[in-house]
């Protein structure tokens, strides 16, 4: 079989990336260790660890495309431990098939003394979670297999739970609880739609003008923190909660003793001070728009609606 689309990792962003391939009527293989992810007659789901050389020889056979959407425990060990090896073991694999790896990326490596932050933006930073970054996006840029690197703000959407505006925001907004954000609630914060994000690493893969290059994924105008408990609020038809806000010495405190503590208060930055990422450059190579925020926002409270519904049922 040949013109395979694969997708490492069923995620939120693996997971929406897969389902659009299929819907497109593209075949799909989703390789995850627990053999996860959507059920579509086009995808074909295959127990496979993607740091494994020789398993990836079988299961890349016929692959004209790769989306390398793993991730590791939120933590820069871990990252360090386990990222930068599985990447480079994709590339060759993806090299020796003549397939483009594409890759989710986050706004971690830049200089955010920069606003907004563009894709010229300079990628500079060098210790802990970002500079980890920073170290992927040069080894992709110096692989003799084609890349696509396509940077998102913070995202949300279907599928999405362990994200800022996730499962720490949506179902607060639903119950009417107050909602408690990190940092400020009045500074604008960039916020990347996932099904958006999906879109623009299917369009890049298939365009090879677009290769050996970062791209910024189609992201709506930055709002604050407050704003988007609001956008969540009017697609459920619930009053707005009272809105709050987490120190971020509480954060720091924390981390002197818990190690979750401290890889937040990391990222601290992105909620205490302006964190505005400008997609309009890409937006015309990708020859894509940015879904409306409260369309974005109706469709993810209906698919948080429709897990609850499922849970109970």
């Amino acid at each position: 079989m040949s013109n395979i689309e694969i997708v490492t990792g069923a995620g939120p962003v693996g997971w929406t990336v897969a389902l659009q391939l299929a819907e497109q009527g593209r075949q799909v293989r989703v390789l995850t260790r627990s053999g996860s992810g959507p059920d579509h007659p086009l995808i074909e789901r295959r127990k496979v660890d993607v740091s494994d050389a020789d398993a990836l020889r079988e299961a890349f056979d016929g692959a004209v495309a790769v989306y390398h959407c793993i991730h590791a425990a939120y933590s820069a060990d871990a990252w360090e431990r386990e990222l930068p090896a599985a990447e480079q073991t994709v590339l060759e694999a993806a090299g020796r098939v003549g397939a483009v790896v594409v890759f989710p990326e986050s706004l971690y490596s830049y200089d955010t003394s920069h606003q907004p932050m563009t894709e010229h933006t300079p990628r500079s930073a060098d210790s802990g979670k970002r500079g980890i970054r920073t170290r992927l996006l040069k080894a992709r840029a110096e692989s003799s297999t084609p890349t696509v690197s396509v940077v998102a703000s913070d995202f949300f959407g279907p599928q999405v739970l362990n994200a800022h505006a996730g499962e720490r925001m949506v179902p607060v907004v639903l119950a009417g609880k107050t909602m408690r954000v990190l940092g400020s609630a009045d500074l604008p914060h960039s916020f990347t739609y996932v099904p958006d994000f999906a879109a623009a690493m299917i369009v890049a893969a298939h365009d090879p003008a677009l290769w050996n290059s970062v791209l910024h994924v189609p992201t709506v105008p930055a709002v604050t923190q407050r704003q988007m408990v609001e956008a969540y609020a009017k697609a459920a038809g619930v009053p707005a909660p009272k809105v709050s806000t987490l120190p971020g010495w509480v954060i720091r405190g924390g981390g002197l003793v818990h190690q979750g503590s401290r890889e937040l208060a990391e990222m601290l930055y992105q909620f205490e001070e302006p964190f505005v990422m400008d997609s309009s450059e890409s937006e015309a190579r990708l020859g894509l728009t940015p879904t409306p925020l409260d369309r974005a926002a109706e469709e993810t409270v209906r698919w948080w609606q429709d897990r609850s519904v499922a849970a109970a049922g």
